[in-house]
């Protein structure tokens, strides 16, 4: 579906484009000297609605029982139409927005033939020749790139998905799920602007974000949520554009990179060879060798036979459903970007990490409003304007924080710590009313035991202030003299106070590491020290 520039020599227009890209275009790759690659993305995201696109089964996620949300539409009976969900029309409206695209006032449905088992009517319900929306766009950061690199978006488009497919090798038989037939699904559809693997990578990533932050999709390839189809060619430099041909079914970035480089380097040993002719093609990507392999020669639109669907009328936006949603929009994460970088005076990849650990947070069905904090939202709400130092808030949350969420095996969205929680820890530490290592010791206990408890009340309890901070809880004297510790500290470890006052000065952390534990790390660690030396210096 991608446009047939990539098989013909390109138009004046076109080769005006490629010279206003020329700095893109014309950078050679170290890794296929003298060659230029060309690259389209197809992309197919389920859209977040609780019903499929033209029937009120329920949308299935990927641990249903096989054929268990199946509509009579969907396993195709003779004589059901179809209704269009509105859900869907709002979600692709919510995208396409955010992808800067041209909302078509007036789209229409067509019929794309073929015939698969896992395809009951043997036609597809899509958007081929009539669009929700086109023209896009959507830029593309890369680290070894001072500015991002702009993708166009050449249209996007409702569809319906297939069922599935499942091959037992054992009974030589094919089994079909129809729980995904009739799901609905937005086609992405790039023009032919990237030019490595790493700038596929960067804008499916790009993509992922955006259908994510709008609540359009989850964008999950894993469970098989957002799929690409990737169109590649390649040509020696400064001649015409070579034969596409086009990968299937990706469902990782991992796999689209390997697959892309696989695919660019079969073409070069094609055209390094004595008979230069690359086939049009449609191609898979085998996980286990990282290469591809032919599936069947490559259809053309005509070899799909699309007509309008006649059972579907025009679709009719109106311009007050779309400034509604317009208004609806959240923060997009270009915006997000731009206000970290300047609000916070953060250095780049420190607002890249926030955003990735963003892009993943989960977004409620038909996109309405979310009771989950995502990241940056919590980063905020931490933050409160410039109450708190921002570098110290990034630290808490992105190292402590996630640190000790990712070695119990969780995500930010299994956080129990509350934002009036974590901001008063952070008060504590500031404040020098509990030491760091008391404050990583209390993150871990309140984790441990989810409470509502303030954070202060939890660290009394826990005997975790400083020593100068403490005072009677529920009736029982805490200990408030650091020099007391430190002498019960020094009087276990004979040897080493006697080293110590020999010069020894390596033994010194020894004996600050054992106050610190009689204090449950209460102690402020260069105090501690401080005391030792004068303690040592002025006993005989």
């Amino acid at each position: 579906m991608l446009a047939r520039l990539l098989l013909r020599r390109p138009c004046a227009s076109h080769i005006q484009y490629r010279f206003l890209h020329a700095g893109r275009a014309g950078r050679e790759d170290p890794r296929w000297p003298g060659y230029e690659v060309v690259i389209g993305i197809e992309t197919h995201a389920q859209l977040k609605s609780r019903q499929k696109l033209f029937s009120h089964a329920l949308t299935s996620g990927p641990k249903e029982q096989p054929n268990a949300n199946v509509s009579v539409f969907d396993a195709a009976f003779p004589g059901t139409l179809p209704k269009l969900n509105p859900k869907c029309v709002d979600l692709g409206l919510r995208a396409s927005i955010a992808l800067n695209c041209d909302i078509q006032k007036r789209s229409s449905f067509d019929r794309k033939h073929y015939f698969y088992s896992d395809l009951p009517t043997g036609f597809q319900i899509t958007q081929q020749y009539a669009p929700l929306a086109k023209n896009g766009s959507l830029d593309v950061y890369l680290p070894d790139q001072p500015t991002p690199a702009t993708v166009r978006i050449k249209q996007l488009q409702l569809e319906q998905d297939t069922a599935k497919s499942t091959f037992i090798g054992r009974t030589l038989a094919s089994l079909v799920d129809l729980n995904r037939a009739g799901t609905g699904l937005m086609e992405i559809v790039t023009e032919p602007d990237l030019r490595s693997p790493e700038e596929a990578g960067a804008y499916v990533r790009a993509l992922q974000a955006i259908l994510r932050a709008v609540g359009a999709s989850d964008g999950n390839m894993e469970e098989g949520s957002l799929r690409c189809d990737v169109n590649v060619s390649v040509n020696r430099a400064g001649e015409p554009w070579g034969t596409r041909c086009e990968i299937k079914n990706l469902n990782s970035v991992r796999f689209m990179q390997a697959a892309i480089t696989s695919e660019i380097r079969r073409h070069i040993d094609i055209l390094t060879s004595p008979n230069p002719i690359v086939s049009q093609e449609t191609r898979g990507f085998d996980e286990n060798t990282f290469e591809t392999f032919k599936l069947r020669s490559k259809e053309d639109a005509p070899d799909y036979r699309y007509m309008p669907d006649p059972n579907l009328g025009t679709l009719v936006l109106s311009e007050e459903r779309i400034a509604t949603i317009k208004r609806t929009l959240p923060e997009l994460p270009w915006e997000t970007r731009r206000r970290l970088l300047s609000s916070y005076g953060f250095p780049e990849k420190q607002v890249d990490t926030l955003m990735k650990l963003d892009s993943v947070k989960d977004v409620p069905l038909d996109g309405e409003t979310s009771t989950i904090q995502g990241p940056i939202q919590y980063f905020d709400a931490l933050c409160e304007g410039t109450k708190r130092d921002s570098k110290a808030v990034y630290n808490w949350m992105m190292h402590e924080l996630l640190g000790q969420l990712t070695s119990r095996k969780q995500d930010f969205q299994s956080n129990t710590l509350t934002v009036q929680q974590l901001a008063e820890l952070i008060d504590l530490v500031q404040g020098k009313i509990l030491t760091g290592t008391s404050a990583k010791y209390l993150m871990r206990h309140m984790l441990s035991n989810p409470s509502n408890q303030p954070t202060k009340q939890v660290a009394e309890e826990q005997q975790l202030l400083s020593p100068e901070q403490t005072q009677e809880v529920k009736g029982a004297s805490l200990v408030n003299d650091l020099e007391g510790v430190i002498q019960n500290a020094m009087e276990s470890m004979p040897k080493e106070v006697a080293a110590l006052k020999a010069g020894h000065m390596g033994v010194l952390n020894k004996i600050v590491g054992r106050v610190m534990k009689e204090s449950r790390g209460r102690a402020d660690a260069k105090s501690v020290k401080e005391v030792i030396e004068r303690v040592v210096s002025t006993t005989p």
